[in-house]
């Protein structure tokens, strides 16, 4: 449809109008929603005038299910039409937002139903750029380096950043935290919450602590063995996605955190699993009487299994939403057939698709997948 010659919108007008158009039309097209050529026209005035437009609510939550739904790492898509969407796009200052991310944690939580949530705050304009959230994930753990972690001393842990107490992926976050001024507890632990770091437009990073119940955390213990308890592990009961921005009809919010829920090889795989992040297969293996110095005797696979037992078991015991890798394989099987039916080619990225455990006992696992940008979509912000 034509609405006169690109020249005479502003410099980043055709790029503009070009995606709003496109998003307008799937919009209309997936809702059955008919006037999108007077709202394309409508858009068009705003971009002539302004250098940018406004989505209305019901497209801002439409964009934001649908980037769920393009999300090519995700395998739990299945369900991103049940996305609630908080719309606090007049929200710009780092105390508003910090606020926000706390009533967002307290809404998704929902003591321990967890629901899909995103929080969508103001987007970039000309000149004038939206608030950004630092942090990785509203809830993360914090990683002092310099410090030797003296729970590891029971086991070997070659490869294991060993001069990090907590979590090695958070070194980074928790070095700029204390450079704003955040002392941190008086005696470092392995599972202290970080503060969430907020930038403002045109203002210098700020931390913002997290009240204690907006933070639902669950200790780890597992159904067959007493002893796991006493390796005082734990995790947050939600994932909420703080370091991405959601880009849609050309309008970027630089700061939308967002969560589903967790699947049990994100925690006891990854977070806990990985030996550049807690390290705690050797810990579990020991525990288990298993020979860690032959890699034969599958020690990393059987410790492996049971942290997800744990984790699954801690979970579920304390009323927290989380699922497992198999149960995830067979919604996302059903979700391709879903979009298949639809007519709507879905990206999926194999290496992330692909749980890290049991991997081939898995549906995923046993077909290939096309992996491209669509948009609306979730992209990383660049680091701090």
């Amino acid at each position: 449809m034509e609405f006169g010659q690109d020249r005479d919108l502003p410099d980043a007008g055709p790029r503009l109008f070009d995606e709003a158009e496109r998003f307008i039309e799937l919009f209309h097209a997936e809702n059955e929603i008919a006037g999108s050529s007077a709202r394309v026209l409508q858009i068009r005035r705003e971009i002539e005038a302004d250098g940018t437009y406004r989505h209305t609510v019901a497209e801002l939550a439409f964009a934001a299910r649908v980037a769920w739904r393009n999300s090519s790492r995700c395998i739990g898509r299945l369900y991103w039409q049940s996305l609630r969407v908080r719309d606090r796009r007049h929200v710009r200052s780092a105390a508003e937002v910090a606020a926000e991310c706390v009533a967002h944690l307290r809404e998704a939580t929902n003591a321990g139903r967890v629901r899909p949530l995103v929080t969508v705050f103001a987007p970039d304009a000309p000149d004038r750029p939206g608030p950004r959230i630092l942090s990785a994930q509203l809830v993360a753990y914090a990683g002092y380096p310099g410090h030797a972690d003296a729970s590891h001393a029971d086991a070997s842990h070659a490869g294991h950043a060993g001069d990090v107490l907590g979590d090695p992926a958070s070194v980074r976050l928790t070095t700029l935290a204390r450079q704003l001024g955040w002392p941190g507890p008086s005696e470092p632990g392995r599972f202290d919450v970080l503060p969430l770091l907020v930038r403002a437009p045109g203002a210098a990073p700020t931390w913002q602590e997290l009240p204690p119940d907006a933070v639902l955390e669950v200790p780890l213990r597992h159904p067959a063995y007493d002893w796991f308890a006493d390796l005082g592990l734990r995790w947050y009961a939600v994932p909420v996605i703080s370091n991405m921005r959601l880009e849609a009809g050309g309008i970027r919010y630089p700061a939308a955190p967002f969560n589903g829920w967790y699947m049990c090889t994100e925690i006891g795989s990854r977070d806990l699993g990985d030996s550049g992040r807690y390290n705690e297969l050797p810990r579990v293996a020991a525990r288990m009487g298993l020979d860690a110095t032959d890699d034969l005797s599958l020690w990393k696979d059987r410790a492996m299994t049971e942290l997800n037992a744990a984790v699954l078991y801690s979970f579920r015991a304390a009323g927290v939403t989380i699922t497992d890798h198999h149960t995830e394989s067979v919604r996302f099987l059903r979700h391709l057939e879903i979009e298949a039916k639809h007519g709507r080619a879905c990206p999926a990225d194999w290496s992330w698709i692909v749980p890290p455990a049991a991997s081939s006992a898995t549906g995923v696992f046993h077909r290939y997948y096309d992996d491209f940008d669509q948009r609306p979509n979730f992209y990383r912000n660049q680091e701090p």
